[in-house]
């Protein structure tokens, strides 16, 4: 009986030793369980702030490109109204010149005609007293005498 009772003993012992691993399996589930519960909570918080970001960062992204268009709009209407301006200012100076350049033209042919009257009535002058003097001189019998004939020997 001496076995028996060993045996019940051990029995005793075997289960109290397996009622422990089953309350540390059972606790060790709590655990892994509750730590499963908390990485599942932090994963949707993440997952929420993530989503809160993206729509964030798309409600930045659209007044950006918002902005961006209306500077780029400024900035056209600006440019364009730079180019009229200068266009206009060039054409004004365009202008301005070639009513200086016909007035230089103008001036310089006047200049021009009066000195090449001036020379006509010159070049007449000095016509008119060669002629004068070929008169004069071809009136003298003797002496040299000036002929547009060549002397033939």
């Amino acid at each position: 009986m001496v076995e028996k009772e060993h045996f019940e003993i051990l029995m005793e012992d075997v289960k109290e030793k397996f009622d422990l691993i089953l309350e540390g399996h059972a606790s060790l589930n709590k655990k892994i369980d509750t730590v499963y519960e908390n990485l599942n909570e932090k994963i949707e918080m993440n997952g929420l702030k993530i989503d809160a970001l993206n729509q964030k960062i798309d409600g930045v992204d659209a007044r950006l490109n918002k902005k961006i268009d209306g500077v780029d709009e400024k900035l056209s209407k600006k440019i364009d109204g730079v180019e009229e301006k200068l266009s206009k200012r060039i054409d004004e100076v365009e202008e301005k010149l070639s009513k200086k350049i016909e007035g230089v033209e103008e001036k310089l042919s006047t200049r021009i005609d009066g000195v090449e009257e001036k020379l006509s009535k010159k070049i007449d002058g000095v016509a008119a007293d060669l002629v004068a003097h070929r008169a004069d001189t071809e009136s003298h019998p003797r002496g040299y005498k000036v002929s547009d004939r060549e002397k033939t020997k």
